[in-house]
């Protein structure tokens, strides 16, 4: 299992954790450096979730046209890409472009891993092999952590050492997945996806909702750590590195799974997940430190569920599955952060982040469903 599981977790660590998360932490810098208004950073930025959304969306199609071994090489490559022009961006356009690029990896290798894991690990061994895979996020947040400590204001450096380890990712992941085990030519290429979005809503809804009240702590932490506790900057990144450490607890989700059911599973770390932000009102470096651990080993389980309940309901293309389950996740990311801001404004950092742990509550009342979807690929 692991000789494929590895190098899959590698992909995921360099598309989400270098090639996505990374930009925020460097952006002061990079602010400085390039001249970028406070309107031009927040746009570039934004690009980078633009572009993930986008390849999430034709990813499937992708899978279905080229294979998901072709796909999941083009994120590795559009890693690489990114991350290089990063690192030599001259202008607000060229970095913008390069951001664009470098977004695009991980909207592409999260349904291909799926698929790919589908065909090659046994299946008592898939739920285990996803999840795995999926904490991969959090190998590369502790990676980011130490580098934004040590280089922030060599940023062009960590960018060029990101994109020689995401090419030697890409590499590895090349060589250890075979051609021939990869094909798959599917008869009816079409889709219906009235059915698909009927029959998936419960999946959709919890990812909407988990997307939702998480954006506030992923967007903002830092800031009301800042500004309403008075942390440093730098311990403000070892919280970073903190969440990521404990997001490694999220790769056991896939047995903790497989011991209690995936029902259970997904209301005690949801509330598990909820209770993290709402602490992080309380000013101690104790329930701080506390609050990260929660949040980051809640975020990678919960995601890393949606992988197995998505493959559990797209048995034959589960690629199909993460792909929407991820949107879903990424809108609700998206229209979470925008009234997160707005909220901080009208009211304070403390009544938003309960506010948002209120709105997650609702999601306890979905139930994850096990059954397949049949004749997903059906013509309408």
């Amino acid at each position: 299992m692991w000789k494929f599981v590895l190098p899959g977790l590698a992909m995921i660590a360099v598309t989400y954790a270098f090639a996505r998360l990374s930009f925020g932490l460097f952006l002061p810098d990079i602010a400085v450096d390039l001249q970028l208004s406070e309107s031009d950073s927040g746009l570039i930025g934004s690009l980078g979730y633009v572009a993930y959304s986008l390849a999430l969306l034709v990813s499937s199609a992708g899978i279905m046209w080229f294979g998901q071994r072709k796909v999941n090489a083009l994120a590795g490559l559009t890693a690489v890409t990114g991350l290089l022009g990063i690192s030599l961006a001259q202008s607000a356009i060229f970095l913008a472009s390069s951001v664009f690029v470098a977004g695009l990896g991980s909207g592409l290798a999260s349904p291909a891993l799926s698929q790919i894991a589908r065909q090659m690990l046994a299946k008592n061994q898939l739920d285990r092999g996803n999840t795995w895979i999926n904490s991969g996020t959090s190998f590369g947040m502790i990676i980011t952590g130490p580098i934004v400590l040590l280089f922030t204001e060599h940023w062009r450096l960590s960018y060029g050492l990101f994109a020689i380890i995401a090419l030697a990712v890409l590499v590895w992941n090349l060589v250890s997945i075979p051609r021939e085990e990869n094909k798959e030519e599917p008869k009816d290429r079409s889709i219906n996806w009235l059915s698909i979005l009927n029959q998936a809503k419960g999946l959709l809804l919890a990812s909407i909702i988990v997307g939702i009240s998480s954006s506030i702590y992923w967007t903002f932490s830092r800031s009301f750590l800042t500004v309403e506790h008075g942390v440093s900057a730098n311990e403000s990144v070892l919280f970073w590195v903190m969440m990521g450490i404990a997001g490694i607890l999220g790769g056991v989700a896939g047995g903790f799974i497989q011991q209690i059911g995936m029902k259970w599973s997904y209301r005690f770390v949801l509330l598990a997940l909820l209770s993290s932000i709402a602490i992080l009102l309380v000013s101690s470096r104790l329930t701080i430190y506390l609050s990260a651990s929660l949040f980051g080993s809640g975020y990678i389980f919960l995601t890393g569920l949606f992988i197995v309940w998505a493959t559990k309901l797209f048995d034959k293309l589960p690629a199909l599955g993460v792909s929407i389950s991820f949107l879903a996740l990424g809108i609700g990311q998206s229209v979470g952060s925008f009234f997160a801001g707005k909220t901080i404004e009208w009211t304070s950092y403390p009544i938003s982040f309960l506010l948002f742990a209120l709105i997650g509550g609702v999601g306890l009342f979905i139930t994850p469903l096990k059954k397949s979807i049949e004749g997903q690929k059906t013509a309408p």
